[in-house]
């Protein structure tokens, strides 16, 4: 991978240390990627303020996000699946769509009524998707009743939400925000927008006639457990308390490849989240004026959300059921030994001796 370097845009943003670490880090990518296949595509469920619906995630493959070529987040290695040479055509683009659209009529007995779109960096910036794109994606879902993209706040423009908005579709914009606490965000996440700005963003949406789902990162680099659950706690309610937003997504951070968060999981220095966390902070949020919900992307596994290994899958499906109907009373029905030991690292650990418990 050629080596990424600042632009205009970037310039000056976030910590220049961390970018620095992150571009030698990102150079290290071998890997090369069809500009004309999907990074991704999978069909799932999904809950909206409209219920629930099947949904079809897509990622596409672009030419990744400008701030992770600048350096970017500490934690995300998606700019390392994106095409070389930093943009793909339309026609490459619309190649994608349609091959999503015959994954889904290969493995679906129906249209799903929920379409979600990411890019790995910001689906409105129009240096990763044309508006020709936009607008000709638009197009193609306009028959769904939902449809979810995904962008930074910068881009969060009405013209941009009204392409979507006008061919009739339920639009959420989903924004990675990661933490409400601007100096976890800058400092540990290395993001470098403020809270204001996400505000700004939802008030964007809104007058377009869509709204926001947040994405929120449960336990950055640098932050000990509690810290870390504290936080997420805090940050769900300030989200939710914002007009306009009326998700909530909690994302554990997991360890991905050409990451800062990578170099220290190797050198023992950081550890993914417990699923026992993830539980307690759904529980303890249930009230929340907003949907919260939590996919733990590798849950189970080392470089995922974990616990014991005994009881992860358990926990897991309680989660799963948890996203769909907002009872927190399914925790109520798993349990393990190590949940002490999760409850020892909530006393016990600290900024200067984490992880205690791999």
């Amino acid at each position: 991978m050629s080596k990424p370097s600042p632009d205009a845009f970037e310039q000056g943003r976030g910590m220049d240390a961390h970018n620095d670490v992150m571009r030698d880090i990102r150079a290290e990518r071998t890997e090369t990627y069809d500009p004309h296949e999907p990074t991704r595509v999978w069909i799932d469920e999904d809950n909206t303020p409209d219920g629930v619906y099947q949904s079809l995630t897509i990622i596409l493959n672009t030419g990744g996000c400008r701030w992770a070529r600048a350096g970017g987040c500490t934690m995300c290695g998606y700019v390392a699946e994106s095409v070389e040479g930093g943009s793909v055509t339309h026609e490459a683009l619309m190649d994608q769509i349609e091959a999503c659209l015959e994954h889904e009529r290969e493995n679906a007995e129906e249209k799903s009524g929920l379409i979600k779109i990411y890019t790995s960096g910001s689906f409105l910036d129009e240096r990763e998707v044309s508006a020709e794109s936009r607008q000709a994606i638009a197009e193609t879902f306009a028959d769904r009743e939902r449809i979810v993209v995904e962008s930074l706040p910068d881009f969060v423009e009405e013209e941009r939400v009204d392409d979507f908005t006008d061919v009739g579709l339920q639009t959420d914009v989903a924004v990675g925000l990661e933490t409400a606490t601007d100096r976890v965000r800058h400092d540990a996440v290395n993001k470098y927008f403020d809270f204001a700005d996400f505000e700004a963003a939802c008030a964007a949406a809104e007058d377009a006639g869509a709204g926001v789902k947040a994405y929120l990162l449960l336990k950055p680099p640098f932050l000990a457990e509690p810290e870390a659950v504290e936080d997420m706690i805090s940050s769900i309610r300030r989200c939710a308390d914002v007009d306009g937003c009326h998700t909530v997504s909690m994302n554990p951070c997991n360890v991905q490849r050409y990451t800062m968060v990578d170099e220290l999981f190797f050198e023992g220095g950081y550890r993914p989240p417990w699923l026992w966390s993830v539980a307690h902070i759904l529980e303890a949020t249930a009230d929340a004026d907003a949907i919260v919900v939590s996919d733990p992307v590798g849950h189970g596994s080392d470089r995922g959300a974990h616990n014991c290994g005994e009881c992860d899958e358990d926990v897991q499906t309680a989660i799963k059921d948890f996203d769909l109907r907002q009872d927190p009373s399914v925790f109520e029905q798993v349990s393990c030994e190590c949940e002490h030991t999760w409850e020892l690292v909530m006393e016990a650990e600290t900024a200067y001796n984490m992880p205690l418990v791999r």
